[in-house]
């Protein structure tokens, strides 16, 4: 009889702690259509054309930024922090409204990401119509640094760190 009162609260925590694991990143729920969603194929096409560049925002952590990142890519302070969120509307102060906008980042799995988001709805808050997130299946490392694509930064000439 004791056993039967246990279980159904065994199940419960079992069940709450499965649920409260469950990624939140920027692939689950995102607030961006399709149509604003690009792929690292996409981003690189778009880096390498040059004419009509977008405003490429990194926004990912400073330490990631500095050690390796996108040539031309402003860092716009994490997305998952209030100063990270203050620092991309200065990186965007006079930027007209209308203007294409990249967001990237690449710190964790997409689906894990806790920068993308915020900073996608910080834009849109804003006014901005032109926002397009990048997808980074697994980090920008892997999807960007170890397949050979340009890269600027204090390490952009040494190995990469697995």
């Amino acid at each position: 009889m004791e056993m039967t009162t246990r279980l159904p609260f065994a199940i419960l925590l079992t069940g709450s702690a499965m649920f409260a694991q469950q990624p939140n990143g920027a692939g689950v729920n995102s607030p961006w259509s399709a149509a604003e969603l690009i792929h690292v194929a996409d981003l690189q096409r778009i880096v390498q054309a040059k004419s009509n560049a977008p405003l490429l925002l990194q926004v990912g952590f400073l330490v990631q930024f500095d050690s390796k990142h996108i040539p031309g890519a402003i860092h716009a302070g994490p997305g998952r922090e209030e100063a990270g969120l203050a620092e991309l509307k200065k990186a965007v102060a006079g930027v007209p409204k209308d203007r294409e906008i990249v967001l990237y980042c690449g710190c964790c799995p997409w689906d894990h990401c806790p920068n993308m988001k915020p900073a996608y709805n910080l834009l849109h808050s804003l006014g901005y119509t032109k926002i397009r997130v990048t997808e980074i299946p697994t980090s920008f490392v892997k999807d960007w640094v170890e397949k050979g694509l340009p890269v600027e930064g204090a390490t952009a000439g040494a190995s990469p760190v697995h």
